[in-house]
């Protein structure tokens, strides 16, 4: 059974920019984030993968934005019995349930410390965030709410 843990957690990069973009008081802009994951092996130990969790929103001419936002998180797991493409999958979903919701809480404090209403994103399962990690056997954690950690 695959096993990991999370060694380390940084911020790689934090930015938020308004744009200049003269509305009307009443407009109503959509807000519809993009994600992105990379995941990588280290090649001087096998045993380490690196997660990038990226969060980005940004406006174009077709889809003006107020302001553009980028928050992208580096996190260092070390993973056991990873064999299969299967144990790849669970493991990029777990990552990415392990990841998110720090993601999730600096794009809320990004937007927050810009003095504008914060955006919170959603809280979903790491399986659903991906197209990719939906598969035809779809993962999904089940919690023993008997069983205290």
């Amino acid at each position: 059974m695959i096993q990991y843990s999370l060694k380390a957690l940084t911020a790689d990069e934090l930015s938020f920019k308004v744009n200049p973009i003269k509305t009307a008081p009443d407009t109503k802009f959509e807000i519809k984030p993009f994600f992105s994951r990379q995941i990588r092996q280290a090649n001087e130990n096998p045993k380490i993968n690196i997660v990038i969790l990226e969060c980005k929103i940004e406006s174009t001419e077709e889809a003006p934005k107020p302001f553009n936002l980028l928050a992208r998180f580096v996190g260092v797991f070390e993973v056991n019995n990873m064999n299969t493409d299967e144990d790849r999958r669970i493991f990029a979903i777990n990552a990415t349930e392990t990841m998110f919701p720090y993601l999730r809480a600096a794009v809320t404090n990004l937007t927050a410390d810009a003095l504008i209403n914060p955006l919170t994103l959603p809280v979903v399962p790491g399986a659903t965030l991906f197209p990719d990690d939906r598969g035809p056997n779809q993962y999904t954690l089940n919690f023993d709410p008997t069983v205290l950690n």
